[in-house]
């Protein structure tokens, strides 16, 4: 039987991204395997959401090849769970949060109802991030951390193996976070997660592997995010999400990326 560690679930080799003239992301390589953890940090406007849009296809690199479980990231999607930085929605429009789970099964169907098999994944998905008994409130209604949950959930709808987020921690409370932490942990355990975040102590204390991102990806494993790296990566001494601890430097040490 094979390793899970073994199975390749995306490939980065040799890929530049510009626009509008602009050089945003040059040179990057990148491998991540089956049940990695990734987390990918930097300063704003360093590349990281755009590196996601091209994971998922949204975006075209100007050279260089993405593969995605062996295909075209537009091939792949059904693979994929996606949970975005910003979800627009109309407060005033009667939307529930069973609803929005079964979104998440939109492009396994084409037009017509819901079916059996997709109300039944939508359910197993809302029982897994524990909101069950608020399937029938109105998604406004509803909390930040619990939104962000029921986007996980719809994500988790979708029965992808790669789980993709965009600042998942952004505007959600300590307690929210924690949550989500142990979500991610448990899903960890079946699939790959890849997040994007600002959220430094955050991502030490979960992740793996560290992709710094900055015009270049660099990896990292998650032991040697130290104060140095970080102030080199943002370009000067920042708090920690834990506020008992400042950046103290002990130097960048640049890895390739086979």
């Amino acid at each position: 039987m094979e390793n899970y560690n073994t199975k390749t679930v995306a490939t980065i080799r040799n890929m530049d991204f510009s626009q509008n003239g602009t050089a945003i992301l040059e040179n990057v390589n990148l491998e991540i395997k089956d049940r990695d953890s990734l987390c990918i940090v930097g300063p704003n406007g360093g590349g990281k959401t755009t590196l996601l849009k091209l994971l998922l296809g949204l975006l075209k690199p100007d050279r260089g090849e993405i593969r995605l479980f062996g295909l075209p990231p537009e091939e792949a999607c059904l693979r994929v769970g996606y949970v975005p930085q910003y979800t627009q929605y109309d407060p005033q429009f009667p939307v529930t949060v069973r609803d929005v789970v079964l979104m998440g099964r939109l492009d396994r169907h084409f037009g017509g109802p819901y079916g059996k098999e997709d109300k039944e994944a939508a359910m197993a998905a809302l029982a897994e991030m524990a909101l069950t008994e608020i399937s029938h409130k109105l998604f406004a209604e509803i909390s930040g951390g619990q939104r962000q949950r029921v986007l996980i959930a719809r994500a988790l709808a979708a029965s992808g193996e790669l789980l993709i987020l965009d600042e998942p921690t952004a505007n959600i409370d300590a307690t929210s976070e924690a949550h989500l932490f142990e979500v991610l942990e448990k899903l960890n355990q079946r699939m790959t997660v890849l997040l994007v975040t600002h959220d430094i102590g955050f991502a030490s204390s979960f992740f793996k592997t560290i992709a710094c991102v900055n015009r270049q990806v660099v990896i990292h494993p998650t032991s040697e995010l130290t104060g140095e790296l970080i102030r080199n990566m943002y370009g000067g001494d920042i708090r920690m999400i834990r506020h008992d601890h400042r950046c103290s430097g002990e130097g960048h040490c640049r890895h390739g990326i086979s």
